[in-house]
This record gives structure tokens, sequence and C-alpha cells, in this order.
């Protein structure tokens, strides 16, 4: 059965405030950021690891079920 996820992209690298403000948001120096649920998940390379390791697809899931 295929499911029907929601997302929202926003370009921060149109708009020098917001692209510094999502930094500091975070507390996070690199873009692009992910957020799940407004919980911020990391950059790619944490999106990266969380994947290969299988906590990505189990965290996603969790909250789709919540």
């Amino acid at each position: 059965a295929q499911m029907t996820i929601s997302f929202n992209s926003t370009n921060v690298l149109q708009d020098e405030k917001i692209r510094e403000g999502i930094k500091e948001y975070s507390d996070w120096p690199t873009i692009p950021q992910v957020y799940l649920k407004g919980e911020f998940l990391g950059g790619s390379d944490i999106l990266i690891e969380m994947y290969n390791s299988g906590s990505l697809k189990e965290k996603i899931e969790i909250e789709l079920a919540s």
C-alpha cells in the first residue's frame, strides 16, 4: 500500500536573512537542513548516515504513526 506524505521545501539560498536565520535557529552551520514534524534531524551528511543505518526509516515511520 502506498502512503501519501506531505512535505515542504524552502530555498533559503534566495534570501540571506533566511539563510543565516535558519543556521541560527538550528544551531547548525550548514545547509541543507532537514526537519521532521518540526524537529531538526540534521544536514545531508547526518541524513545519509541515518539512511544507511536504517534509523531514518524508523524515525519517519514512528513520526507518521503518531
